[in-house]
């Protein structure tokens, strides 16, 4: 009996030793929907892979590389010098790859006649200047705007791209992700939010064009769509093991045509 408890336990730890867990952690843009597609795929091939993946915003994957609770951080935006110092004083390097380019769309709701804004438009209605839709052609009616939570790499990107980094209105509402501004401002006829270009086309909303212009894979490569962004994952210096195969097939072709089938643009 003894030796077939041995005999377990040495099966065990043979099996533990090819068992791999990559922790995932940060952004909702890519994590909601992404990341987890590119995880399936790759599990296809890695049978003894398995993933943890946490989309809460993309502080927290940088904080995850810094505090080495992840592997791979994901992020919609750069980390901040502040994050890079404080990565540097506990001894890592916070290294940036990029994984796949974006469009932040402004959505409305399907029924909104409105059909198109200026860049204008859209800073004086996230900062509060403008509150009716009377005043950008639409039906009289207080606006009602979604933004992300503070914790979002969209919610600071947003005010760096359309609002000159001016705040938000104070009316405005924090949801936790693309999908939750989704589902409000379709159920709000007097909705407005940004989101992924990745969820733009979702039922009961449509993503308004901006100066004429939506956002597209050839309007966010040619930057010909203002508010375009690169996405990244972040690791703690040249990533090695498991999380180095899992960027690579990230940037692999197969990885790149799941990021394009998403609704994301490919690198190349």
């Amino acid at each position: 009996m003894k030796t077939l408890t041995l005999l377990a336990v040495a099966a065990f730890a043979a099996t533990s030793l090819h068992a791999q867990k990559l922790v995932i952690k940060g952004s909702d843009t890519l994590g909601a929907k992404l990341v987890p597609t590119l995880a399936e795929e790759y599990k296809a091939t890695h049978p003894g892979v398995s993933f943890e993946i946490a989309a809460e915003g993309s502080t927290t994957g940088i904080a995850a590389i810094t505090d080495g609770t992840a592997q791979i951080g994901m992020s919609s935006r750069r980390a901040k010098p502040t994050e890079m110092s404080l990565a540097q004083s506990k001894g890592v390097i916070m290294k940036p790859t990029i994984v796949a380019f974006d469009g932040t769309a402004v959505i409305v709701n399907s029924a909104n006649p409105v059909s198109a804004l200026t860049k204008r438009q859209v800073e004086q209605i996230f900062a509060g200047d403008i509150t009716d839709w009377s005043a950008v052609g639409g039906n009289p009616g207080a606006i009602s705007i979604y933004t992300r939570n503070t914790s979002s790499g969209t919610y600071s990107d947003f005010k760096d791209l359309a609002m000159k980094k001016r705040d938000y209105a104070g009316s405005s509402q924090k949801m936790a992700g693309n999908e939750q501004i989704v589902a409000e401002v379709a159920k709000n006829p007097s909705g407005i939010g940004y989101v992924s270009m990745a969820y733009m086309s979702e039922p009961g909303v449509k993503a308004t064009p901006i100066d004429g212009v939506l956002p597209s894979k050839e309007t966010v490569l040619s930057k010909k769509y203002p508010y375009n962004r690169p996405t990244f994952y972040y690791t703690n210096g040249e990533p090695v093991g498991e999380a180095a195969k899992f960027v690579d097939f990230t940037l692999s072709d197969a990885g790149q045509k799941i990021v394009s089938n998403i609704g994301f643009v490919p690198i190349r």
